[in-house]
């Protein structure tokens, strides 16, 4: 029903109009008595053999929804009835910040890919801990965090330290996304002097708490093999607890569409099925060269539950998806965890 009725309706619009109107109609369902028990008796798949406990936390299924649909945590508990074991909020900011001029999100519908150049648009770490404070249920939620676009990156530091500060309360765990390609400069903290700096000191933060939270870096998915030889290198010193393997990617490769079509939308990160592949050579890469000592996310190109499983075979301990999500719909997330459940993984 999803892909032959409610998605075609969804594609005529705007994407970042209609990513607004569905989270209206999220946020109104989860006022409406009974709806969302309906909604977890259809979507749920519930199985003990679906727990997992990484980096110390007890997660109800391996599939999590990825940073970047629900920026300001609008909408998690919704997301937890449609089947999703756990959320990731943001990417957060200490201030508010409007991100990149509209239009700034595009599908590539023949490759079931998008490209984004949102810019860490949100409104600010506050607000979101405003919305988490109203949660009523047990979820798991991730905080992923980054800086704003105004501040240098010899600061950046103090942005995250501001985000992680702020958000320890209300998060089971952090992600550290130094690997948007959408501000300008951004990645040039994945470098390892830089990278070493921000999470020596975030993990410093955390061992200052008597129950610290898991902290794992985001990274980009057109990293070359060096350049995670020294991610495995850096997640050994700085003891940090694991890694979401990838990112969006810069790379156009892949593609059916017109190069100069592409490039007409301008700068940006494409996520989706084109992305499959180098998330998982990615994910396969580290994994062996850690010894597999290091928990993985898997996140990039699962448009299927065949894809997902492929990532969990490459040494993901859990998953996580977005475009998959926006093209399958809700059903995306029970045929996932009904994969593993007959893969017995």
């Amino acid at each position: 029903m999803y892909k032959s009725i409610i998605r075609p309706i969804l594609f005529l619009f705007q994407p970042e109009t209609i990513h607004h109107f569905v989270f209206l109609i999220l946020k109104i369902g989860a006022k409406i008595p009974c709806l969302p028990f309906l909604t977890k008796s259809i979507f749920v798949e519930k199985n003990s053999k679906l727990q997992r406990n990484i980096f110390g936390i007890d997660f109800p299924n391996p599939v999590g929804l990825a940073a970047g649909l629900d920026k300001e945590a609008e909408a998690f508990e919704m997301f937890a009835k449609l089947g999703f074991g756990f959320v990731e909020i943001g990417t957060l900011t200490p201030k508010a910040q409007p991100g990149n001029p509209k239009p700034r999100l595009f599908r590539l519908k023949t490759d079931n890919a998008l490209l984004n150049r949102m810019g860490f648009n949100n409104k600010g770490v506050e607000n979101a801990i405003k919305n988490l404070k109203k949660t009523k249920g047990k979820i798991i939620i991730g905080g992923n965090i980054g800086k704003n676009k105004i501040t240098p990156n010899e600061k950046a530091i103090h942005d995250y330290e501001i985000c992680f500060s702020e958000l320890f309360p209300y998060v089971d765990y952090f992600v550290i996304n130094v690997s948007s390609p959408n501000t300008p400069g951004l990645r040039e903290l994945q470098e390892k002097e830089p990278l070493k700096k921000i999470l020596n000191r975030l993990v410093e933060l955390n061992n200052e708490h008597k129950k610290p939270k898991p902290v794992l870096l985001k990274i980009a998915p057109d990293l070359s093999n060096s350049q995670l030889d020294d991610i495995i290198e850096i997640v050994a010193e700085t003891k940090i607890h694991g890694l979401v393997a990838t990112n969006t990617t810069i790379s156009r490769e892949g593609l059916s569409y017109d190069t100069a079509y592409v490039e007409s939308f301008g700068n940006g990160g494409i996520s989706g099925k084109v992305l499959k592949n180098r998330a998982t050579e990615v994910i396969k890469y580290i994994h062996k060269k850690s010894n597999k000592t290091i928990p993985i996310i898997g996140v990039g190109g699962i448009m299927s539950a065949a894809d997902a499983i492929e990532k969990l075979q490459a040494g993901a301990s859990l998953v996580q998806i977005y475009t998959g999500f926006i093209y399958e719909g809700p059903r995306l997330i029970k045929d996932i965890n009904k994969a593993i459940l007959r893969e017995n993984l």
